[in-house]
Formats: C-alpha cells, structure tokens, sequence
C-alpha cells in the first residue's frame, strides 16, 4: 500500500502538479480543495475531497480515513493586490484554515507538514539576492498571513513536536511539460498567463504597473521558476523529512531576474506576434527586484531547477494554453 500524503488546495495551479510527482513517486496524494479557486478536471492523481480546510470535523474524518504520513499544506488565497482591500478574507481564510489544519493533525497525531508559503513575507527586501535570514516585514495582508502561519508552524512543533519545512517561493510559472495540467485562475494576474492570452487575442493589451523603478529598462525585476521544479522541491523536502525527521525553511527559485517587459519581450518571441501595452503607476510598496538566494535548498534538499529557463517556462505555457 503506498504512503498517503495530504494535500490541502490539491486542485489548485500548484498543487495538482505536485500530485503528479507524489503519485509518479510511489505515493497516494489525497486532495482536499473547496474549489474557490480550484479545479476538479486538474485532480488527474489520487484521490479528490471536496471541502474547507475550516471545517475540523472533515480533516478529523480524512485523517482517520486515510491516516497520512504527512501534510502538504498549499491552501489560501494569494492575490496580494485583493489583500489590500479585503484583509479580512485572507486572515479568515489562510489564517483560520491552517489553524484548523494544525489542530486536526495535532488530535490525530499527523507529525509532518510541509508550507507553501511565499517571497511576500520579506516586503520590500534589504538586499538582494534574498537569502532565509533577510528580515520579514511583509508589505500586504497576503505575505503578512503567510508570515503568522509560518509562526504558527514553528509554535506547533515547539508545542506538540510536528516537524515542517517552509518553502518560500518566488514566481511559479509554466505548465506541465507533457501538457496534462497548467495554469488557469480567474482572475488571471500572472504575467505570463496573462500576455499569452493577449497574444493569442483573448485580451487586447497589457498592463505595466510602473516604469520607473531602479532597475536596468524601469519595470520590475521578478525570479522566475518552472511549476514543476516547484512541485519537484516539494517531493524533495517530502523526502527529507522523512529521512532526517528535521525541520528547515527554504527558498525556492531561480537565482535569476527578468523584467517586465522582457518577458513581454520573449512572450511576443514565443507567440511569433506584437504585444499591446499600456503603462500605469507602480503598485503602492511594490518592490523593485525579487530574486531568490536558492543556495539552501540546492544543499540540503539537492534540489536543481532544470526546466526554468525562462524560454523553457514561456514555452511549456504556451503549449498548455493552445490545448485549453
């Protein structure tokens, strides 16, 4: 019988791509997803319960169901720019779930987790590249929940011994290289998404939010990493944590930078086609460049991001959105 693994927002972008490794990797991922955001169509791996991580009386029904060997935790909200006007979705949601989560495992003696949280947690950097020990002062609601659940974690193994591995990502992008899943939210806010759509003229132009950043052309400066090595750093830190039974929190990127409008630059490359855009004031706080110190996670997990070269990411999401 193969160990089960846990995974909360199992339908999302992210997640379903690491149930495909998990299940690829001689694991069963049960997926637990409200569908808020999520997708059924992209639960293609283990099995799928539809429900609110909130809801404590399920997790205690699923855990003693399935007894999982360990928790992948990517359910919450993660529109930053929304956590701005309505904070209070976000504490309730991200906040109040993980809480609930983490009693649930506490009741029934489910000792490992894994967070998916974020580059959001560090607000505005003090250097660059950003390395685990940069201070958080996160600039948002969003980065600001996923730096409490980060606390709460720690706060739970020091209480109750659950030991966790915190993953901070940068940008995920791409999709599934054999074309089985990919990305599709609504709202669309990622860049990539968003410029493929206009290219293939399901919108008319794109919006550049700031032009006069300290960067090389004045547009942001983002880390850029492929879904799937994402997915991979998931299966990697499963892995670890169950050899060594030790808790780390880790970056998870590229190490390296694209602007704005290069990648609407590749983007038009790619799609063999111009690209409308329409400047327009920077975001309130937003940082002019994010880019990811992954020394950590290359150490200890052995973790190697092949598939994010930025031609590579743009091109796997290409291929997704000709099929969808």
């Amino acid at each position: 019988m193969k160990p089960v693994i846990l995974v909360t927002g199992g339908a999302g972008y992210i997640g379903s791509h690491t149930c495909k490794l998990l299940a690829l990797n001689e694991f069963h991922p049960v997926s637990v997803d409200n569908l808020v955001y999520g997708h059924k169509w992209a639960v293609k791996w283990g099995d799928f319960i539809q429900g609110d991580i909130r809801d404590g009386q399920l997790l205690d029904q699923i855990l003693n169901k399935y007894h999982p060997i360990a928790v992948i935790h990517f359910a919450g909200y993660s529109y930053a720019r929304e956590s701005l006007v309505d904070p209070g979705k976000y504490y309730e949601n991200n906040v109040s779930g993980s809480i609930s989560l983490l009693e649930a495992m506490r009741r029934n003696n489910c000792q490992r987790i894994i967070f998916s949280s974020s580059c959001a947690t560090y607000g505005i950097p003090e250097t660059i590249p950003i390395t685990e020990d940069c201070p958080q002062h996160p600039i948002n609601p969003y980065g600001r929940s996923k730096l409490m659940i980060e606390k709460m974690i720690q706060d739970y193994q020091q209480a109750y011994g659950i030991k966790h591995i915190i993953l901070r990502y940068f940008n995920a992008a791409g999709a599934d290289p054999d074309g089985e899943i990919g990305e599709n939210h609504d709202p669309e806010t990622h860049i990539i998404p968003l410029l493929i759509q206009i290219a293939m003229k399901k919108r008319s132009f794109f919006e550049i939010f700031g032009t006069k950043f300290s960067t090389h052309d004045g547009t942001a400066i983002r880390d850029y990493i492929h879904v799937t090595d994402l997915a991979e750093a998931h299966l990697l830190s499963l892995q670890y944590l169950l050899d060594n039974q030790q808790s780390q929190t880790m970056n998870i990127g590229s190490g390296k930078g694209f602007s704005v409008k290069e990648i609407v630059e590749k983007v038009s490359k790619v799609a063999n086609t111009d690209i409308d855009v329409k400047n327009s004031p920077e975001n309130p706080g937003d940082p002019p460049i994010l880019i990811a110190n992954a020394e950590k996670s290359a150490k200890i997990l052995n973790w190697n991001p092949t598939r994010s070269n930025i031609e590579s990411i743009i091109h796997s999401a290409w291929n997704w959105y000709q099929k969808i």
